[in-house]
C-alpha cells in the first residue's frame, strides 16, 4: 500500500519561492505560521521594518533587541513612527506579503498562525486549497492532526501573542490526536534557547503538560530559529523543531 507524505514549514518570513515548491513530492503541506516578515536579523535589508526606515536603522534596532535593552528598542521604534500612521502602514505591508505567499501556498495546505502574523486578515487571502486551523483538529491521510496557533506574551509585543490561559484553552480543545502542531515549543530548557539570539524563547508549560497526559506520536513546532536541540522525546512523543524555513528553504518531512 502506498505511503502518504506530509511537507512541513514553519517560520515562512516571506520566502515565498521555496514556498512554492514546499509540497512537490508531498501529498499534503502543514504550515506552522510566521508567515510575515517584520524584520530578518540574519539580512537587515529585509522585511517591513527595513522598507519603511532603511537598513542603518533596522541594524541599531537588532542590536537593542538582541542586548535584551527592550525599553530602549520601544523609544527607538516610536521616534521612528512618529508622525506615520503605523497601523495602516504596517497592514498594507502584511496585505502585500500575504497576497504573494498564500498564493504560492500548494494544495492541499493546513495551516496555524505564528506570533507575528494577523490572524483576522488571514480569511481575505486563504485559497480554497488552504485549511486555516487553530484549537481544531482534522484528519490527514488517516491520522489525526491537533493545530495550535500564536505564541504567549513577551517583552517583544508580537501581534499575536495571548495568554497562557488562551493558549491552555486551545491546547485542550484539541485533545488527543495523532500529530500535535503548535507554532511554539513545549517548556523544555533545550527545546526553547536560541543559540544565535542567546535568549530563551517563550514556549508552553501546558503544551508540555498534553504531550505527557495524551501522548501523541509527534508533536511538531518552530518559532526558535536556531535551537540548542532540535529533536527529542518526552515519554514515548518525538518532538521536532522542523527548522527556520526562511534561511533553509527546506521542508520537514513524515511519512508513514
Amino acid at each position: 500500500m502506498p505511503g502518504f507524505r506530509v511537507h512541513v514549514v514553519s517560520d515562512v518570513h516571506g520566502n515565498a519561492k521555496d514556498l512554492a515548491r514546499a509540497g512537490d513530492g508531498a501529498d499534503a503541506v502543514v504550515c506552522l505560521g510566521d508567515l510575515v516578515l517584520f524584520l530578518d536579523y540574519a539580512d537587515h535589508a529585509r522585511g517591513i521594518f527595513p522598507d519603511l526606515f532603511g537598513k542603518a536603522n533596522a541594524t541599531r534596532l537588532v542590536e537593542l533587541r538582541t542586548a535584551r535593552r527592550f525599553d530602549e528598542a520601544r523609544t527607538f521604534g516610536a521616534s521612528l513612527w512618529a508622525g506615520i500612521d503605523r497601523g495602516p502602514a504596517v497592514e498594507s505591508a502584511v496585505r502585500k506579503q500575504y497576497a504573494e505567499l498564500f498564493a504560492a501556498f500548494p494544495a492541499p495546505t493546513y495551516a496555524t498562525y505564528g506570533n507575528v502574523d494577523i490572524p483576522r486578515l488571514w480569511p481575505e487571502y486563504a485559497g480554497p486549497g488552504t485549511t486555516v486551523l487553530d484549537g481544531e483538529r482534522v484528519e490527514i491521510g488517516g491520522r489525526v492532526f491537533g493545530f495550535v496557533g500564536g505564541g504567549l506574551r513577551t517583552p517583544m509585543r508580537t501581534p499575536y501573542e495571548i495568554s497562557d490561559e488562551e493558549y491552555a484553552a486551545k491546547i485542550e480543545a484539541v485533545g488527543e490526536v495523532d500529530v500535535l502542531c503548535t507554532h511554539i515549543p513545549p517548556e523544555v530548557p533545550e527545546l526553547v534557547y536560541d543559540t544565535v539570539a542567546r535568549r530563551f524563547e517563550r514556549g508552553s508549560r501546558a503544551l508540555l503538560d498534553a504531550i505527557r497526559r495524551t501522548r501523541p506520536r509527534y508533536s511538531l513546532f518552530g518559532h526558535v530559529h536556531q535551537p540548542l536541540v532540535r529533536r527529542m522525546r518526552i515519554g514515548s512523543t518525538e518532538c521536532v523543531n522542523v527548522g527556520h524555513f526562511a534561511s533553509a528553504g527546506r521542508p520537514w518531512t513524515l511519512e508513514w
